[in-house]
């Protein structure tokens, strides 16, 4: 069997990959039933991703693990789920005030994958080498492979390398009993089944990957002290938009007005976190600083050891 009819017979074994009895006649329907299709396939994916939820939770266990050892989250992937993977890296920046470091992005093909096909990148083993290896990738850290199919060779000999040096590894693949959940010590599989379009893992596939990375950085961040009730007092206040977003959080978090938040917030030195600090307790910036260094970048504990609590 050549190579082709081999890779025809892997895809046949893909769930991803499977034909969709629900659209089969998707190229007769009128619009509003198209779309009504669709909307009734991507209800699958919420469920899909709660009946994962166990295997999630080791991951953001390991992930915050990781952080409190200076370590970082990296994820790689090619196509759509390396798009992704470098979408949720780069929103932790201005939404975490988090250094670019530390949640890391790699797609195959590098930046202009994000925005282009590279030929031969997802299929490539040494590519990978080369790009965890210029980013120092070390045990510390924790790599996530991201792969609808499963089986993407630039994400498993990425997960391989990373095994041979200690890292964690979790994987993340919408069809069951591939490699790429084989070979990870964490494996996360959303079965979203069949696309609407068949083999279209932009749809389904995508969108479970999504909300597995939102809950992967979103709970890591706020374990790791990036939030003050469902506040995200750690934005990063680099544009007027963000930075009225910080004057209203310090608002939200007190219940202090206008003026009373933004001079706190020019005090704090735009930092959310530090203003609210302020404002609840009545101590001085450099006095906060201390404090919130003390307890890890934790606010409420900040908050409870300036008050007694």
């Amino acid at each position: 069997m050549n190579k082709q009819a081999n890779l025809i017979t892997e895809l046949d074994s893909l769930v991803s990959e499977g034909r969709n009895p629900a659209t089969m006649d998707i190229d007769l329907l009128d619009t509003s039933t198209l779309l009504s299709r669709i909307n009734n396939e991507d209800q699958k994916v919420a469920l899909a991703v709660q009946a994962v939820l166990p295997q999630i939770t080791l991951a953001v266990d390991a992930i915050v693990s990781a952080f409190s050892q200076g370590g970082r989250l990296i994820f790689i992937g090619a196509g759509t789920s390396g798009r992704l993977g470098v979408l949720d890296a780069v929103e932790c920046v201005p939404t975490f005030s988090v250094s670019d470091q530390q949640v890391v992005g790699i797609i195959a093909g590098g930046e202009k994958a994000i925005f282009k096909a590279v030929e031969g990148a997802e299929d490539s083993t040494s590519l990978v080498l080369d790009d965890l290896k210029n980013i120092n990738l070390n045990a510390k850290d924790v790599l996530v492979g991201l792969a609808a199919s499963g089986r993407t060779p630039y994400v498993l000999s990425g997960l391989a390398y990373a095994k041979s040096l200690a890292v964690t590894t979790v994987g993340i693949a919408c069809s069951p009993d591939t490699p790429v959940l084989s070979q990870a010590d964490i494996a996360i599989c959303p079965v979203v089944g069949p696309e609407v379009l068949t083999g279209s893992t932009r749809l389904k596939s995508a969108t479970a990957q999504k909300m597995v990375l939102n809950m992967l950085t979103t709970a890591s961040m706020i374990k790791s002290g990036k939030s003050y009730q469902n506040l995200m007092v750690d934005v990063n206040a680099s544009n007027e938009k963000l930075y009225a977003r910080a004057i209203r959080i310090v608002m939200q978090a007190t219940g202090c007005d206008y003026d009373t938040g933004k001079a706190a917030l020019v005090q704090a030195d735009n930092s959310a976190k530090l203003a609210i600090l302020l404002v609840e307790t009545g101590i001085d910036a450099e006095q906060g600083q201390r404090l919130l260094a003390q307890n890890d970048g934790f606010l409420r504990l900040a908050i409870n050891e300036a008050l007694g609590d």
